[in-house]
């Protein structure tokens, strides 16, 4: 039973990976130039991606591809996402590590 549960996480861990690298990839093509290349907004308006939760980010692009939720630049680029494209950008920007600090 323990190795059963040791290969089951493991291969989530190793589909978490391939997702965070696909996510890259795609975000680096379709979402840097307005979210940033590290999910830092580099456009006014734009939200900061990095850090976010995978699960709400999923949500949002469902809702954007779907019509549910309108932006006209996001309701077009989320609008040809596949379930799996949209898992592996979520999995992408939920991996970037976000830091605060108190002034």
């Amino acid at each position: 039973m323990k190795r059963f549960v040791f290969l089951m996480a493991f291969c989530a861990f190793n589909s978490f990976a391939d997702d965070v690298a696909s996510g890259r990839a795609k975000a680096d093509a379709a979402c840097a130039l307005c979210h940033g290349p590290n999910g830092v907004a580099t456009m006014p308006g734009a939200p900061n991606l990095a850090g976010q939760q995978a699960i709400y980010l999923s949500e949002q692009l469902k809702n954007y591809r779907s019509g549910k939720r309108q932006h006209e630049v996001m309701t077009y680029i989320a609008k040809p996402l596949t379930d799996a494209e949209i898992t592996q950008l979520a999995a992408w920007y939920n991996s970037i590590k976000v830091s605060v600090e108190a002034p």
